[in-house]
C-alpha cells in the first residue's frame, strides 16, 4: 500500500488543526482525517460520524498498527512540509 497523495486544509475546531484527505495507490481516497494537537502531541484521527446516542464511530480505519503508522506518518510529514501548527493556525486566522 502506498499513500500517493495527501492534501490538507486548515481548520479551527477545538484541538483539530487540519482536515486531511489521502489517496492510496492512486486508486482509493479517504476524506476527513483530522490532524489533532493532543496532550501528547500531534496525531491523526480517522473519519467518524456521531451516532444517535452521542457516541462516535469510525467510518473507516486501519486494521493493524503498521498501516495506522504509515497513514499517520504520511499526513504529519505533509503537515510539517506545509509549515506545521503555526502555519495552519495563521491560515485559519487570516481566513476569519
Amino acid at each position: 500500500m502506498d499513500i500517493t497523495k495527501v492534501t490538507l486544509r486548515p481548520v479551527s475546531m477545538n484541538k483539530v488543526c487540519a482536515i486531511a484527505s489521502i489517496v492510496i495507490d492512486d486508486a482509493f481516497v479517504i476524506h476527513d482525517l483530522r490532524v489533532v494537537n493532543g496532550d501528547k502531541g500531534l496525531f491523526v484521527a480517522m473519519p467518524s460520524r456521531k451516532l444517535p446516542n452521542g457516541d462516535f464511530r469510525d467510518i473507516c480505519h486501519p486494521i493493524n498498527t503498521e498501516t495506522r503508522n504509515r497513514i499517520q506518518q504520511a499526513v504529519l510529514d505533509q503537515f510539517n512540509i506545509e509549515g506545521g501548527i503555526d502555519a495552519f493556525a495563521a491560515a485559519v486566522a487570516t481566513a476569519e
